[in-house]
């Protein structure tokens, strides 16, 4: 379901396209590709929040050593991007060089099924995890490939870093951060 829901939330975005450029296989290697994250990674390493159609997944500053995946994770992760994992594993690196080196929460993945969009659940799910990382007193940092969700973002306290034009002609992705609150700054 989490994998479905993902696979669907990201059929139209800049990166995923570009790593699963086929229309007629994108679906089905995107919910490879978010059940290989999910079973082998986050489940593991991060907090998984979902609802009927939506899904985030968001690591905490202690889980984030432990959830840059292992080989076997790389290996079938590999499989599932076919000739597309070298771009996959040049993003990854260049992305992995704008981490903020202060202690934070990551969003890693967030996205609702297109069919729910609009219905606030991925809202809903930005607030529970901006929530934690609040009471925690710490931050929030996540990239997105996609423009129209920069406002999204924006709207909840993000704030965009940079930019960076992937390696081997990929899309642009934003780093954005979204400083902790506190009741009094709400």
């Amino acid at each position: 379901m989490v994998s479905r829901a993902l696979a669907r939330a990201f059929d139209d975005d800049p990166m995923m396209r570009w790593f699963f450029p086929e229309d007629s296989s994108r679906e089905a290697g995107l919910g490879r590709y978010f059940t290989t994250l999910f079973t082998r990674q986050y489940v593991h390493h991060g907090v998984c929040e979902r609802t009927d159609a939506a899904a985030a997944f968001w690591v905490a500053p202690e889980g984030q050593a432990k959830a840059v995946p292992d080989a076997e994770t790389v290996q079938e992760l590999q499989d599932i991007l076919g000739d597309r994992a070298p771009l996959f594993r040049d993003a990854v690196e260049a992305a992995a060089e704008h981490t903020p080196g202060e202690a934070h929460w990551y969003l890693a993945v967030i996205g609702a099924d297109p069919a729910a969009r609009g219905q606030g659940h991925g809202s809903a799910l930005l607030r529970s995890g901006l929530a934690q990382a609040d009471a925690a007193g710490l931050p929030v940092y996540l990239e997105s490939s996609k423009p129209s969700n920069l406002p999204i973002y924006e709207h909840f306290g993000f704030t965009v870093l940079g930019e960076m034009q992937l390696p081997g002609g990929g899309p642009t992705l934003w780093a954005m951060r979204r400083a902790p609150r506190t009741p009094s700054t709400g």
